[in-house]
């Protein structure tokens, strides 16, 4: 029996998800229907525009994505310390960016005074939509639903357009989380479907890729990369992006015999070349519900209430 949504996530463990959301039959609901010729690839246009502005309301940054014909890879960064720091009115103000809200909501938000009685209510709903906003069940929720209603009214159709649940996994250590994001920047060209980096439609590292340095900011959500690896920052990933582009790019090109040195990002992560292929290139077969060095599975597990520890026996192989 699967597990509910919430006893899979833990900020104690880790703010870092792997999300996969695929659609119904795995069908290619979002690219070209072989028997008709006719494409949907412009979903694919719904999807990512979406998921950042999504990105751009929640407290949730997004450290890499792919939108494919039939499923979705999005790598997601909880941001708690974002969610707290937001006032009452802030919060309202991005959750009827998304919903209608309620009365009371629109009342506060337009200026008008409230009783005692409206502002305490005005309070605990604020309280409840600040945790909607740094909940993953929440985002995934906002992203599938509009797509799954607009594609359907596209098709003159009812029923599902997404499987009925997403996946998630949790990245507990920067090499979980740095194989997951190549794994998911990769998809296109592993899938046949993209020959480069920059021609990877519909990805995070294209888009990253798009940006002229210095001149255009990333789209609001999408988690930046460190300026420099001995400055430490949680509102940044754990590397620099000229490291990370090195690193994918050779973890690309090994597939085609393109390979240049092993870059000193795989030496200084204490994985072997081979198991940071399997994992960059087949990470969902390679991995479990919990993903990282066996002493943080161990405590991930016990946080989330576990009985038996789930996959060791891999964590132990690849992490160690």
């Amino acid at each position: 029996m699967p597990k509910a949504r919430k006893a899979q996530v833990s900020l104690k463990a880790t703010p870092y998800y792997h999300c996969t959301s695929r659609c119904v039959r795995r069908a290619f609901l979002c690219g070209e229907d072989h028997l008709t010729g006719k494409s949907y690839e412009h979903r694919r246009h719904w999807v990512e525009d979406r998921l950042l502005h999504l990105a751009s309301v929640f407290a949730i940054d997004i450290c890499a994505y792919a939108v494919m014909s039939n499923h979705l890879h999005v790598v997601l960064h909880i941001n708690e310390p974002a969610a707290s720091a937001l006032s009452d009115m802030e919060v309202c103000e991005r959750w009827h960016r998304l919903y209608k809200g309620t009365f009371l909501t629109q009342k506060y938000v337009n200026g008008i005074q409230l009783s005692p009685a409206e502002s305490t209510a005005l309070a605990t709903k604020a309280a409840q939509w600040r945790d909607q906003l740094m909940d993953i069940s929440w985002f995934m929720r906002s992203l599938n639903e509009p797509i799954a209603r607009q594609a359907n009214q596209e098709d003159e159709c009812t029923g599902r357009f997404w499987e009925g649940r997403f996946s998630s996994q949790a990245l507990l250590d920067e090499k979980a989380l740095l194989a997951c994001m190549a794994y998911v920047d990769l998809n296109p060209i592993r899938a046949k479907k993209a020959h480069s980096l920059e021609g990877s439609d519909h990805t995070s590292i294209q888009k990253r890729l798009s940006l002229k340095p210095d001149k255009q900011r990333l789209p609001a959500g999408l988690l930046p990369f460190a300026d420099a690896r001995d400055l430490p920052n949680p509102n940044t990933l754990p590397l620099t992006f000229t490291e990370y582009k090195e690193l994918i790019t050779w973890t690309a090109g090994y597939s085609s015999g393109n390979t240049t040195s092993l870059p000193e990002t795989i030496q200084e992560l204490g994985i072997s070349e081979s198991k940071w292929l399997h994992l960059a290139t087949n990470f969902e077969a390679h991995t479990a519900k919990l993903i990282g060095n066996v002493k943080q599975v161990i405590v991930a597990a016990q946080c989330l209430g576990y009985k038996r520890t789930p996959g060791l026996r891999v964590n132990r192989y690849y992490f160690g």
